[in-house]
């Protein structure tokens, strides 16, 4: 049991010193060796819980991935109708990004295997799950709204992949001063008129 804790604390002081590296100087410029000199730890110790620096790149992205599921759940409120849900679930998520910009590098990562490394299936496994959890909360919304006649007969996993791909698109149009010129307007104004656009489409009645 000592032994277990003495491992984890460790995993908790690379993860603590990784954050601030890589938040500070980004994926390409960090340096494991920066890494080890801040925990204390010899560079050959890092290895020995990530395979590489990629690996230990998304475990960093990644490591609030359960708490922000847990609070994506906390939008749920049954007295809301479903539109207004899937509002509340949409902006909720956009907030977090506007609060927490560097952990949704992680879509970067994830995208970009051929620049930072290749990461191992398990790595890609536990981001994909956690992708999935939030999109099986949106997609029960979706589902709920076909169910009572509000939204028209659709496939909701489909609806919610497809919010979930403009939401993020949009997000990281902000990583580029291009495409934040192409987009011409406020990102959160964007947003909430792609949401209305799906939403408006979904729409049973008039």
């Amino acid at each position: 049991m000592e032994r277990a804790a003495k491992k984890n604390a460790t995993r908790r002081r690379i993860l603590e010193n990784a954050r601030e590296v890589f938040f500070a100087h980004g994926f390409e410029r960090a340096n494991l060796d920066e890494i080890a000199r801040r925990a204390d730890l010899a560079k050959g110790t890092i290895y020995r819980y990530f395979d590489s620096k990629a690996a230990l790149y998304v475990a960093v992205l990644a490591e609030n991935a359960h708490l922000f599921v847990a609070r994506m759940r906390q939008t749920l409120d049954p007295e809301l109708d479903p539109e207004a849900q899937i509002r509340k679930t949409a902006l909720f998520y956009f907030r977090h990004y506007v609060e927490n910009r560097e952990y949704f590098r992680i879509f970067w990562a994830i995208e970009n295997q051929l620049l930072i490394g290749q990461l191992s299936d398990e790595v890609v496994a536990t981001v994909t799950e956690v992708w999935r959890r939030c999109l099986q909360i949106l997609s029960a919304q979706i589902e709920r709204g076909v169910g009572s006649g509000v939204f028209l007969p659709c496939d909701p996993w489909a609806v919610a992949n497809l919010l979930w791909i403009i939401g993020n698109g949009l997000i990281q149009t902000e990583q580029y001063p291009e495409r934040r010129a192409l987009r011409a307007q406020p990102l959160e104004k964007v947003f909430e008129a792609s949401l209305s656009l799906v939403l408006r489409g979904l729409r049973a009645g008039p």
